[in-house]
């Protein structure tokens, strides 16, 4: 399976026969993300960091797998500490970056970001998440987690709840989930629901999604209950967020009617929308989800930059 020296802009790039190469390394990596054996597969390679949106999880993952393949790091946090805050453009930016690392992860505000910065840097450009456009490594590590508590991706019945309309993780996830004949609802008011042109994606791919506002109607049949934070900084008026903030609070009582198999997601960070009392219950897989980030990047980066397992 040829990764090397590619960009991973959407996770329209990829097909599923490549998505189970990448889950299966992911898998090989777990013992080396916990530290329980230490190979230092890309040492010598240097990863750009470039953050130019808050990420706590993201990034830090990124970190982390990068460190345990002994892949040095470069960083930039946030626009003001470059020379973007003096009027430089991002093209500009990339061209000069691509010349100091061997890879140039990139969460920007802007959708289209991560196309425009692959169009520039000769190094591969992976999109960390772009605006309210895709997250595919979160997609990844999701689609990881699903796998790890059901055994396969095939048909499973997955309940997607929340912002759909602003959550990028949810537009590249619903797509990857088609490849895989997963059964998708999408609970949401009709002011958050799945963008047009996502939907119409995932119906030309054979999906046949079922939307609801009502979460109850639909819990028990699910097998992967997504839940998406309400996204208040995308909201372009924040009266329109006041309407729909809270709508959705997953706590034991809503649980209750749900498979006893079943997992809840979330791509974190949480606000309100799940309770703390469901941290305890089996079905939460939120924190587990958030550490298989780890192995799933380092998959990534090791295939993307030439790292062998097995050398």
């Amino acid at each position: 399976m040829d990764f090397y020296d590619k960009d991973l802009v959407s996770i329209r790039d990829l097909d599923r026969e490549q998505i189970n190469y990448l889950l299966d390394l992911s898998e090989k990596m777990i013992p080396y993300a916990r530290g329980e054996k230490v190979k230092k597969m890309l040492d010598g390679k240097v990863l750009g960091n470039l953050f130019f949106e808050p990420s706590t999880r993201t990034k830090l993952s990124f970190e982390s797998a990068a460190g345990r393949l002994g892949c040095t790091v470069i960083d930039v946090s946030e626009m003001s500490m470059t020379s973007m805050s003096k009027g430089e453009t991002l093209a500009d930016t990339i061209k000069m970056v691509d010349g100091y690392c061997d890879v140039i992860v990139l969460r920007h505000p802007h959708e289209g970001a991560a196309r425009l910065a692959a169009k520039f840097s000769e190094n591969p450009v992976i999109n960390a998440g772009d605006g309210a456009g895709s997250h595919p490594t979160q997609t990844l590590l999701d689609l990881f987690t699903m796998r790890s508590a059901k055994g396969s991706l095939d048909g499973l019945n997955i309940v997607l709840v929340g912002d759909l309309k602003y959550g990028r993780t949810v537009h590249s996830l619903a797509e990857a989930l088609t490849m895989f004949g997963a059964k998708l609802t999408l609970v949401a008011p009709e002011s958050l629901q799945m963008p047009k042109d996502i939907y119409s994606h995932i119906v030309e791919k054979g999906c046949k999604p079922v939307k609801t506002p009502i979460l109850e109607d639909v819990i028990g049949q699910a097998d992967v209950l997504y839940v998406t934070r309400i996204q208040k900084e995308r909201f372009p008026d924040p009266a329109e967020y006041q309407k729909v903030a809270g709508m959705y609070r997953i706590g034991n009582a809503v649980l209750r009617e749900a498979k006893s198999d079943m997992i809840v997601m979330h791509p974190l960070p949480r606000v309100d929308e799940i309770l703390p009392e469901v941290d305890s219950t089996p079905h939460a897989k939120y924190f587990e989800q958030a550490f298989n980030g780890v192995p799933v990047r380092m998959a990534l980066l090791c295939a993307i930059l030439g790292g062998d397992i097995n050398g």
